[in-house]
């Protein structure tokens, strides 16, 4: 007697009987469907697979299909199978090929996307800063011009105030006698001050050992962009230990060591950023570019403040006066200007007949009331502010001067050159008291000495650091990164160095 299967109606491999319903179910259909229901399939009413009733027969052996019976046909069904594995994978190619030409076309709609994108953002700055220099120029009236002194050139600088600012923000557009005698009052107080410390190092201030254990122990990379790497400049704030950088992806970063985390990327200018300053006491930073302007950049709320556009040519050197309301500027003009950081305005845009070339640097001696410029012609020039006059010359070098610093004490000059040099000079003597000669072709790009004057960093090939006394003995050299330096400072006490590289690389060293 043959069984079937009240499901399939197909004799049974393994019969079971329902005791609900009496019928024969090939058991792997069953519990299928009682897994699914929990019903019999036959009768509708609740059953497990553990009512289910195991029946014994003689196995079943299946025939042989006849297309299996002989070699021709089984080399038919391998032949149907081959070919039945061709198209399917002839149909993934194809696939494949739309997928492809799909994700192509999808690719090619997003870089258009950030093309148009990028374009527009340029477009509405461009369009922004086009309205804000009209709505300065609307109220902006045109001073007198000055009597001729030393070749000055009329005051042609203007400002371009920030949305953000009040448009009613006045000045005077000349260096006015209340501006001299504060200059005056304040270089007077900073000697004394001076005079008062005497040469007794302050407490706290880094001894010359523990300066030639100084080790690199922090790296900071990837805070300028990598499409067009360098870091062109830096300036530390040591009150607030944040370092400012500018680089030549147009962009200035301010960063904070003790978190080590930028606080802010600002925006602005349409080429790469040359100079950077950042103010001593307000949390503000300055910074010029080759587009011939220079910005001030209020940090906490991330904006720019003022344009000011003294300058007809890219600028190439930034100081801050001792005030902290003036900012000295130089460009290739062949230019230097003074202008109030208050209100933007332009004070002074002063050249000089023995100027031949273009000025590369400037910096404001300690008290405020001399600075010094470089030029492409080898030339140090030291400029009396008040008088706006050229007091006094140092020839000496053979390439292009590529920076100046003054000691704090007020009395020593450090230049640096294109001709792998450095040189000391006595502002008192008027004279070069000390060279010194760097090996090779080293390139000496930054020049920076420490707060009290007991220290000096050169940086450019590598960094090395030097004692300022008699024999000016080298210190310490790091030589960790893999592209020129172009800034170097150290921090307060002279407790830290930190360095800026073309290989967009911020580093900090101290002793471990």
């Amino acid at each position: 007697m043959e069984l079937y299967c009240s499901l399939s109606n197909v004799v049974p491999e393994h019969p079971v009987l329902s005791p609900v319903s009496g019928c024969v179910f090939e058991r792997r259909l069953i519990e299928k469907f009682i897994n699914e229901t929990g019903n019999d399939p036959v009768s509708s009413q609740p059953l497990t697979v553990e009512q289910l009733i195991d029946i014994k027969t003689s196995p079943i052996v299946r025939p042989r299909p006849p297309s299996a019976t002989s070699i021709p046909a089984i080399l038919k069904l391998l032949q149907d199978e081959w070919d039945a594995e061709m198209l399917h994978s002839f149909t993934l190619r194809q696939q494949l090929q739309t997928a492809r030409q799909e994700l192509s076309h999808a690719l090619y709609q997003h870089d258009t996307a950030c093309r148009v994108i990028a374009r527009l953002t340029k477009e509405v700055t461009a369009a922004r800063e086009a309205l804000a220099t009209l709505k300065s120029q609307a109220g902006y009236v045109q001073p007198a011009a000055a009597a001729p002194a030393v070749s000055a050139a009329p005051v042609e600088g203007t400002m371009v105030a920030d949305e953000a600012m009040d448009e009613g923000v006045v000045g005077p557009t000349e260096m006015t006698e209340e501006i001299i005698e504060r200059l005056q009052q304040t270089a007077s107080k900073l000697t004394a001050d001076r005079k008062k410390r005497g040469k007794k190092p302050p407490e706290g201030l880094a001894s010359i050992e523990e300066i030639s254990t100084y080790r690199p122990t922090s790296t900071h990379p990837g805070l300028h962009s990598a499409s067009m790497p360098g870091i062109l400049c830096m300036d530390l704030n040591e009150r607030m230990g944040r370092v400012v950088t500018g680089g030549a992806d147009k962009n200035v970063v301010v960063f904070e060591r003790d978190t080590e985390q930028i606080v802010c990327t600002l925006k602005g200018h349409t080429k790469k950023v040359t100079s950077v300053v950042y103010h001593t006491d307000k949390n503000v930073v300055f910074s010029a570019s080759p587009d011939s302007t220079i910005r001030m950049w209020t940090v906490a709320d991330n904006r720019c403040s003022h344009i000011i556009k003294a300058h007809d040519g890219p600028v190439t050197g930034l100081s801050l006066q001792a005030t902290g309301d003036y900012l000295l500027s130089c460009s290739s003009d062949q230019h230097w200007a003074f202008s109030d950081i208050n209100t933007g305005r332009v004070l002074s845009k002063i050249t000089d007949p023995s100027i031949n070339d273009e000025l590369t640097c400037a910096q404001f001696h300690p008290d405020g009331l001399l600075f010094g410029t470089g030029s492409k012609d080898s030339i140090v020039k030291i400029w009396d502010l008040k008088e706006k006059a050229n007091v006094a010359n140092f020839p000496g070098h053979s390439g292009s001067i590529t920076d100046i610093a003054f000691s704090e004490n007020g009395y020593f000059l450090a230049t640096a050159a294109d001709d792998s040099t450095v040189k000391l000079w006595d502002l008192r003597k008027l004279e070069n008291f000390r060279t010194i000669q760097l090996e090779g072709r080293y390139e000496v790009k930054s020049l920076s000495f420490d707060a009290t004057g007991n220290y000096l960093a050169v940086g450019g090939t590598d960094i090395r650091l030097y004692h300022c006394k008699k024999t000016w003995n080298q210190l310490a050299a790091f030589d960790e990164h893999t592209a020129p330096v172009t800034g170097v400072a150290f921090g307060k006490n002279a407790s830290y160095v930190v360095s800026a590289s073309m290989d967009r690389h911020l580093k900090f060293y101290t002793s471990q």
